[in-house]
This record gives C-alpha cells, sequence and structure tokens, in this order.
C-alpha cells in the first residue's frame, strides 16, 4: 500500500497507540504496588534515566530515551513504568502468596535507595493483593482484621467473577489497600480488573488536585462578587463624566484580577473534570453488583468525589459568572462615557462654529475699513496728482475730478479685495 498511497507520518504512531499499554495477563495469588509520581512536564528524560538505573542493577534491557512507558522484567517481580501527561505510574507486580494480605507488599522487592530517588513527588499509592476465592474462603481470613470496618466499601465485579473490598484508608506506609478474591476470573479479566482499580484511584486523586485549590479560591471569588455588586450600584448612580471613567478604571481593574484567576485555576478544574469522567468510566467498567450490607465502590466515590468535583466545577462556573458580568459592565459603561464624549464633541463643534462665524464676521468688517481706509489713501493720492497737475495747466478743476473718482477707486479696491480673498480661500481649500 506505501507504493501507492502516501502514509501520513503518524499513521505509524496512532497505529501502536491502539496497543501501547495492554491489559496485564494475571493469574492469583498475585500482589501489586501502585504508585502515582506527579511529575509536570518537564521530568521525562529524569525518569527515563532512573529506569535505566534499574534496568542496569537487574541487568536488562534498558528503556530508550524517547520511551514513554516501560516493562522491567526482573528475577522475582515485573515493574510497569507508563508517563502520562501531568503524571507517572509505577506498577509492580509480584506472584505468589503472603502469609497475610498485605505483609509482603510487591514494591517491598525494589532497592528502597532506588524508590527514595524517584523524579517527581509521590501522589497516590496502593496495594492490591488478588486471591483464589476458594482459598480466601477457606483461611479463615476476616475482612475486618485487614480493612477499616466502619468505611469497609466492597462489589461483586466483572459480573460476578471477582469480589472486591476496600476501605480507601492509608495504612501506616501511606498506602491505600484492595483486596480481590479471583471467583472465576480468566488471566485477561484479572488483568483487566486490576488495571481498572488502580485507574479509579488514579484519576481520583488526580481529579481531587482541583478541590484544594478551588476551596482557597472561595473567599477571593465572593470578594470580588460583592466587589462587582458594589460597582454595579456605583453604575446606576453616576452622572459625571469624571466619575463614569473612575468607575470604568475600577471594572478594568477587577477583570484583571479575574482574568488572572481564570489562567490560574482553567488547567486544573478542565482537568478536575476530565479525571473525574475517567473515575466514572473505569467504574462503570467494573460491572459491580452489591455485596449486601456494603457500599459498593461506585457508591462511595459519589459520596465522596462527586461533591469535590462539584465544588471545582462550581468554582469554575462563578468565576465565569462574574467575567460575563464585568465584561456587560465595562461594555455598558463605556457605551456611556462614548456618549457623553460624542456630546461634548458636539458641544466643542459648535462652540467652534459659533466662533468660526464671529470670525468670519470680524473679517468681512475689518475688510469693509480697509476698503474705506485704501480708498481714503487712493483718493487723497489722486487728489494730489490732480491738484499738480491743473497747477500747470494741464487739467482743469482737479477737485470735481477728484471727487469723481471718489466711486471709481472704492468699486475697484472691494472688488480686488474679494478676489484676492476668493483665491485666497480656494487655495486653502485645494492644500
Amino acid at each position: 500500500m506505501n507504493e501507492v498511497v502516501t502514509v501520513h507520518p503518524l499513521r505509524e504512531a496512532l497505529l501502536h497507540e491502539a496497543h501501547a499499554r495492554p491489559f496485564e495477563s494475571l493469574s492469583s495469588p498475585l500482589r501489586v504496588s501502585h504508585l502515582v509520581i506527579q511529575t509536570g512536564t518537564s521530568k521525562r528524560q529524569e525518569e527515563v534515566a532512573h529506569m535505566a538505573a534499574l534496568s542496569q542493577h537487574f541487568d536488562r534491557a534498558e528503556p530508550s530515551e524517547e520511551a514513554a512507558h516501560f516493562i522491567l522484567e526482573a528475577p522475582d517481580f515485573r515493574l510497569r513504568w507508563e508517563r502520562h501527561t501531568e503524571f507517572s505510574t509505577y506498577t509492580i507486580f509480584a506472584n505468589g502468596a503472603e502469609e497475610w494480605p498485605f505483609s509482603n507488599p510487591a514494591i517491598a522487592l525494589l532497592p528502597v535507595d532506588w524508590l527514595g530517588q524517584l523524579p517527581g513527588e509521590l501522589l497516590s499509592a496502593m496495594h492490591v493483593t488478588l486471591l483464589s476465592g476458594d482459598v480466601f474462603d477457606q483461611s479463615g481470613t476476616v475482612l475486618t482484621d485487614i480493612l477499616q470496618p466502619e468505611s469497609l466499601a466492597g462489589s461483586y465485579a466483572a459480573g460476578g467473577a471477582a469480589r472486591v473490598w476496600t476501605d480507601f484508608i492509608a495504612d501506616e506506609q501511606g498506602y491505600l489497600r484492595f483486596l480481590v478474591a479471583n471467583d472465576g476470573l480468566t488471566a485477561q479479566q484479572a488483568g483487566r480488573l486490576v488495571q481498572r482499580l488502580l485507574e479509579v484511584e488514579t484519576y481520583r486523586f488526580m481529579a481531587l488536585l482541583g478541590f484544594p485549590l478551588a476551596r482557597e479560591l472561595g473567599p477571593d471569588v465572593t470578594a470580588m462578587e460583592r466587589e462587582l455588586g458594589a460597582l454595579m450600584d456605583r453604575l446606576a448612580t453616576v452622572s459625571e463624566l469624571s466619575e463614569e471613567r473612575d468607575l470604568l478604571a475600577a471594572l478594568s481593574q477587577l477583570s484583571a484580577r479575574v482574568e488572572r484567576l481564570m489562567a490560574k485555576t482553567n488547567f486544573r478544574f478542565s482537568a478536575t473534570a476530565a479525571y473525574g469522567t475517567l473515575v466514572r468510566r473505569r467504574l462503570n467498567a467494573l460491572r459491580e453488583q452489591r455485596i449486601e450490607g456494603l457500599s459498593t465502590l461506585d457508591e462511595f466515590m459519589e459520596r465522596r468525589l462527586a461533591p469535590a468535583l462539584d465544588t471545582c466545577v462550581h468554582m469554575g462556573e462563578r468565576l465565569e459568572r462574574v467575567s460575563r458580568r464585568l465584561s456587560r459592565a465595562a461594555n455598558l459603561l463605556r457605551t456611556r462615557v462614548d456618549v457623553a464624549l460624542e456630546a461634548q464633541n458636539r458641544d466643542l463643534l459648535d462652540s467652534m462654529n459659533r466662533r468660526a462665524r464671529l470670525q468670519l464676521r470680524l473679517q468681512q468688517t475689518v475688510e469693509g475699513l480697509s476698503v474705506v481706509v485704501m480708498s481714503y489713501y487712493t483718493v487723497s493720492l489722486i487728489g494730489y496728482a490732480l491738484r499738480g497737475a491743473g497747477s500747470a495747466g494741464w487739467v482743469v478743476s482737479p477737485e470735481v475730478l477728484t471727487a469723481l473718482s471718489i466711486p471709481v477707486v472704492i468699486a475697484g479696491i472691494a472688488i480686488g479685495v474679494r478676489v484676492l480673498r476668493r483665491r485666497a480661500t480656494r487655495s486653502d481649500e485645494t492644500g
């Protein structure tokens, strides 16, 4: 096909992605330990190097530099490392039973110094013990001797092929414990069941990361809502343009604070919603059936996890509402300020028009006076000339000729001044 159709450069990666993290095939008795390490997005190379060091310790093949998941097959255990967007998981599988459930967890097979140098911060840790249902029932193991009875939850899982119990309480070492009785699971079914239990706890903790942030933001958001209410009250009463500008500045400052909070919380709250959805999907995939007298895992999660998720969703919605109200208030106030400025501009233009008309009238008055003055001096010059010509005998009655020149001079000067003004006006318009 490659010779006929151009292959997309990501096709191979997408084909492998469907099988990148297959379910394990597990058989009882089995011990599983699971660590969830929050690493952010910048510690992948450190994790690869750390896994390579463990591989060298057990003389096994090392992961590639670009690896995002890796399985280490050691003599007594199997370690599965998976790199996710903002966390990594380390799952250790060890075959064989314990004298007492959780007395010899799988993680005890790892070097202590290697565990102490894991990149990142531990977020969640859990043990799973998978026992054959017959052995479990005949061993005399009492659940209340292992798990706390006041918090005990359990159910039939995988369509009744297994029983699962947990108390969701960390032991002295900080590990949550899940006890699974295999009543007829195949190896593939056991692998899927254990993986889903691990993912329920992994995604539950990742979802809960947003809850402390939501509680921390509560007082700030409440204060912002009150401040916005006070600003809206002022908006209904202000009338002066200076007050409106001050109010607009206050709204802008509050909007900037809200946007900073939203930028700080949007990713975490969105991730909380996404992880919460994954938890519910994994719980549905367990196909739980009630064990009489116990809460199912789904019921426990709904009672404990749902309020935390709802708090995050509610806090995000409150921020969105404050942001939208601020946007509407700012737009309304900007409109009022724009209208006020337009009214000021209109008044200014009217004032400028009045001044222009006054200047025009003054200019016309000055032009009239200048015509009179220029005419007076011109007629005077003509009079001097005619009197001189009369004394020489060149003209008769110079006074009469001077009088007759007055209207001609005035008309000529007035026409000349008007022509000059029109030319100046045209040059201003074209320039």
